[in-house]
């Protein structure tokens, strides 16, 4: 497989493997998904307790018979488990269900609290969802408890703006090892990115792709990403597609990506996106910025107005 096999370290001294895989939606096709990412090289898999592709990515782990210690494995608390008294029993799930007895991170999957309880989508009379009183300070201090249990080896976040990071900054003791953000060649969000740097915090970019995803409306009227001219031309450069010089581009800035597919073909291609551009090409992407952000729940569940001081809030899709 012709790939750099690229890592970073994060700031606990682990290391994250560049490419990594995405596990959102399709559920039922996830085990099989995993099983051939696995055998095609991959060693960073990303889930999350709502994409319900927990016990998928752990049964293809399993039978991979590959050592644990290889693997770098990602979940994320959903929002009906912030209250800090539920966070450890959200991981022990999470690691029920993946098989294992540690995780390599656990992400805060966004800054808002649903009602606590079981429903993962408790919703009122008019449709909209109900908010928790639990403040993402407070789980996340929960979530620094479960670094000295063992159960998970790091700790980071999701969909912050810059204002939600710097107060958990101000008001917690442990630095997120990692923020997973929408970020991709039309939305670079490079102030954002800088701050990160600033306090060694590393960025795994999760929609690597922008539209290509159908559930995001907004990108729905306009060429693909990965079919941008510019991506195109550089591709061919290096005998590689539009999408591989996307992951590339990721990695050159220094962060991970995640890319998602279930079609081997594509799965094996995706790994190849670990490759080293020429500073020209990531100069012409650059350029490329539309500040066009696809996935913004804010309407949609209408308690939280996330990414309110980024870059892309007033294109970003209503999910």
């Amino acid at each position: 497989m012709a790939t750099a096999n690229t890592r970073f370290k994060l700031n606990t001294g682990a290391e994250i493997p560049a490419i990594g895989f995405g596990t959102w939606q399709d559920k039922d096709s996830q085990e099989a998904a995993v099983a051939e990412a696995l055998k095609a090289g991959y060693r960073h898999i990303d889930t999350a307790s709502i994409y319900g592709t927990e016990p998928a990515v752990g049964a293809a782990v399993k039978k991979s018979g590959i050592p644990r210690d290889q693997l770098f494995i990602t979940t994320k608390l959903w929002n009906n488990l912030h209250h800090p008294d539920d966070v450890e029993a959200a991981l022990d799930a999470s690691l029920k269900n993946l098989g294992t007895d540690y995780l390599d991170l656990y992400l805060m999957h966004w800054p808002s609290s649903f009602e606590r309880g079981s429903n993962v989508f408790p919703k009122g009379k008019d449709g909209k969802v109900i908010k928790g009183d639990s403040d993402y300070v407070d789980t996340y201090k929960a979530m620094e408890k479960t670094l000295k249990s063992g159960k998970t080896r790091a700790i980071g976040i999701s969909n912050y703006s810059m204002a939600e990071l710097e107060r958990l900054l101000k008001e917690t003791s442990v630095v997120p090892a990692v923020h997973q953000l929408e970020l991709h060649p039309y939305l670079q969000q490079k102030a954002f990115v800088d701050f990160h740097k600033q306090k060694g915090i590393h960025i795994t970019q999760y929609s690597p792709f922008g539209n290509q995803n159908e559930i995001y409306d907004s990108g729905k009227n306009m060429g693909k990403l990965i079919d941008d001219p510019a991506l195109a031309e550089i591709g061919k450069k290096h005998n590689k597609t539009g999408a591989q010089v996307a992951l590339a581009w990721g990695i050159a800035q220094g962060q991970s990506v995640i890319p998602k597919s279930k079609t081997p073909a594509r799965i094996r291609a995706n790994l190849e996106g670990d490759f080293k551009l020429d500073p020209e090409d990531v100069a012409t992407i650059s350029k490329l910025d539309k500040k066009m952000r696809f996935n913004d729940s804010s309407k949609a569940w209408g308690i939280w107005n996330y990414y309110s001081d980024l870059e892309g809030k007033t294109s970003a899709a209503s999910l």
